[in-house]
């Protein structure tokens, strides 16, 4: 048992100083910024709609096809760093298994550039 939590403590004391650090940024920040919000501030930034409008409205669904390519290629790179630290271990399959894992990436991103799903405007 005692074993157990000399392996763990480390990671206990990473995640609670991670949290101290975060929290602290969080309130330093609340409290020297100047907490008065103007109309810029309060304007349509990245999501294309007004920022304080109805919940329920629609919107262009290419800002859906934006977060979907965000999320894809987001996990490919989550799934790239693991591989490339073990292709020395896993030999000639693992290295193929991915190359047909970013082949079918490749071939949708391809897709939906043809389709024109990125084009703005």
């Amino acid at each position: 048992m005692t074993n157990l939590v000399n392996d763990y403590l480390p990671i206990l004391l990473f995640l609670c100083i991670a949290a101290c650090v975060a929290a602290a940024a969080v309130g330093l920040s609340f409290l020297l910024a100047k907490q008065k919000p103007d109309a810029e501030k309060n304007s349509a930034y990245e999501c294309g709609f007004e920022a304080f409008d109805d919940a329920r409205s629609k919107f262009d669904v290419r800002f859906y096809l934006v977060a979907i390519l965000f999320i894809i290629f987001d996990l490919e790179i989550a799934f790239l760093f693991p591989w490339a630290i073990a292709l020395g271990d896993i030999g000639v399959a693992g290295f193929w298994s991915m190359m047909i894992f970013l082949f079918v990436l490749t071939v949708g991103f391809v897709y939906e550039w043809k389709k024109g799903a990125l084009e703005w405007e």
